[in-house]
């Protein structure tokens, strides 16, 4: 949205000396923001219209920039002239063969990955295949880039729905300053560093200030940003994740009465886990407002329940709809009615992939401006030498799992993303994400792995248990969605009921422990604990064998499933009353 601060700037300048000037000025600013907005997107399509040429030349710029690294020298990236050259000398990784020279970046040694002149401003966490989280280097050159696909994607979203201009913005982050390295390098989540270097015209229609972020009890800050946002003329809210949006309207509506109350005050509950460093940054923004107060009241009188559908007139709601997100859609109309859906696009802390231009689809036009793509099919993934792509090498239909070579160093990077070609933009495919890899369950973001299940299970019964062999976790879709542990009797006759629900609460906790992003959703009520259910003696077993028999590979190249990758795939487990009519189900609710 950087295009439209030239507009915001005009519009601090605007005076009281009446209505009607205020009237003409505004249209005189939309007109001119909506030009210069269009501008910087007919940028982005002239890019995405010459995809092969701009492809190369952003292959090009990330080589030369980090050819004086170590890595880069130890791939002789300044003897790399050709594609085929590049593909020769550099294999496909994923993090794990990057993780020595992160830990060197760690430390403050930027020659490990990074060429002269680069500067390391944090590190973005996300969670990798093993306790450790995977830390991601984040550039200066990585932040432009990334501001650009963001520029692109609001740009096009706004000039979409022109009633948003100049209207509040609901936008949620979390903190850029979780911890920091051993060089003093901030880690932390990449939407806090995006948030910080908006421009602060753009800024200062965020309803919610970066100080919220800092509130790490969940449903203070939810209840936070709520009590800020309900009384605004909110044009739209913006997140990753549906759930944090769903929560939001939950939380004010179960804490209406201390929502209304506050408005109606200017106040800001002290029952509330709110650091005072944070009520002091708020507190110019918590005036009284006993008119907007009154209006919740009525309007809460009125349905029952106090709605953003209700107090708000948005234009648009914008959150991931691709892969286990587009489920959580049959719950938002109840909250915020029928509002246009704009997907944000396929994005991680290695960088943007799409840039979706239409609402009510997870489809977007590839970013090629960003980084270097490569694509091998799906079919061949995981193979010693699978076939590789590039963007304008793909097939409408197909599915393919995406290589990302970066401007912090990353090359020829695995991301583990496997994305369907819906279409063309040009020579540029556009592409939605349907999962991460094979192994792996991500419900509301959290990329869970099959081996992170297996050792988080060791660490909740000790690796001798039978429990380690005899369950199975698979993701449960709901309103707030949540794991389900099956345990096989045969394998815990030993254990009492309460120890089987003991047993659910020690693996929860020791998924957070692992996962990083876990341990985030739990934290951030997006995730809801794991619960058990007790299947029929030997119905694991004999699931294996049926599977066994089924198999095209030989017998002794079968693998339990320890993780299922999508909900609904236990669907017949419980439901089958042949198979499972005696199963039983222990709900267990988890520490908060």
């Amino acid at each position: 949205m950087r295009t439209l601060a030239v507009a915001l700037a005009c519009r601090e300048r605007q005076t009281d000396s009446s209505v009607a000037r205020i009237a003409w000025i505004e249209r005189l600013l939309s007109t001119y923001a909506s030009i210069t907005a269009k501008r910087a997107y007919a940028r982005f399509v002239d890019a995405a219209r010459h995809a092969p040429s701009v492809q190369e030349v952003v292959l090009k710029r990330h080589l030369a920039r980090h050819s004086a690294s170590d890595f880069g020298g130890a791939h002789g990236f300044d003897r790399i002239t050709t594609y085929a050259e590049f593909t020769r000398r550099v294999p496909i990784a994923g993090y794990e063969a990057f993780a020595p020279y992160v830990a060197r970046l760690r430390r403050g040694d930027l020659r490990a990955l990074l060429g002269p002149r680069q500067r390391v401003l944090m590190f973005a966490l996300t969670s990798g295949t093993t306790a450790e989280p995977k830390y991601i280097p984040v550039t200066r050159e990585f932040l432009r880039s990334y501001q650009r696909g963001w520029n692109a994607w609001g740009v096009k979203t706004i000039l979409d729905h022109p009633n948003s201009f100049f209207r509040g913005i609901v936008q949620i982050t979390s903190p850029m300053r979780d911890h920091e390295t051993e060089a003093g390098i901030p880690c932390g989540a990449i939407t806090g560093l995006l948030a910080a270097f908006q421009k602060r015209l753009v800024r200062k229609y965020y309803v919610a200030p970066l100080a919220v972020a800092d509130i790490r009890d969940a449903a203070a800050k939810y209840y936070t940003i709520m009590r800020l946002a309900a009384p605004r003329d909110v044009s739209f809210l913006v997140t990753a994740n549906p759930t944090t949006l769903l929560r939001l309207a939950r939380v004010a509506d179960e804490r209406k009465e201390s929502l209304i109350r506050d408005v109606r005050d200017g106040t800001l509950s002290r029952e509330l886990d709110v650091p005072d460093a944070v009520r002091h940054a708020l507190a110019p923004r918590l005036r009284p407002d006993p008119t907007a107060a009154a209006r919740l009241h009525a309007l809460a009188e009125r349905h029952g329940a106090l709605r953003p559908a209700d107090y708000w007139n948005l234009s648009f709601i914008a959150h991931w709809t691709g892969g286990t997100m587009g489920l959580y859609r049959r719950f938002f109309a109840p909250w915020y009615g029928d509002v246009p859906v704009r997907d944000i696009g396929l994005l991680a802390s290695e960088g943007r992939m799409s840039v979706p231009i239409e609402d009510g689809t997870p489809s977007g036009v590839l970013d090629v401006t960003m980084q270097f793509f490569e694509f091998i099919p799906a079919d061949a993934y995981g193979t010693p030498r699978p076939p590789v792509l590039r963007c304008h090498e793909l097939h409408h239909g197909e599915e393919y799992f995406v290589l990302l070579t970066n401007a912090t160093g990353l090359c020829r990077y695995d991301i583990g993303d496997r994305v369907r070609v819906t279409g063309w933009f040009g020579p540029t495919p556009m592409i939605e994400f349907l999962s991460k890899g094979a192994h792996t369950s991500s419900l509301v973001g959290e990329k869970l792995t099959e081996d992170q299940v297996v050792e988080a299970m060791g660490r909740a019964v000790g690796p001798d248990d039978p429990a380690v062999e005899g369950f199975v976790l698979s993701p449960r879709f709901d309103e707030t969605p949540y794991y389900a542990l099956y345990l096989d009797a045969d394998a815990h006759a030993a254990r009492s009921r309460d120890d089987r629900a003991t047993l659910a609460n020690r693996l929860d906790e020791a998924l957070g422990a692992i996962n990083v992003e876990y341990a985030s959703k739990r934290e951030t009520e997006r995730l809801d604990p794991v619960r058990l259910v007790v299947l029929p003696a030997g119905f694991l077993r004999r699931r294996d064998a049926d599977r066994r028999a089924a198999a095209t590979c030989r017998a002794e190249q079968f693998k339990h499933q320890f993780l299922l990758p999508r909900p609904g795939m236990d669907a017949d487990w419980v439901a089958n009353q042949s198979d499972a009519h005696d199963a039983t189900i222990v709900p267990f609710v988890g520490a908060r």
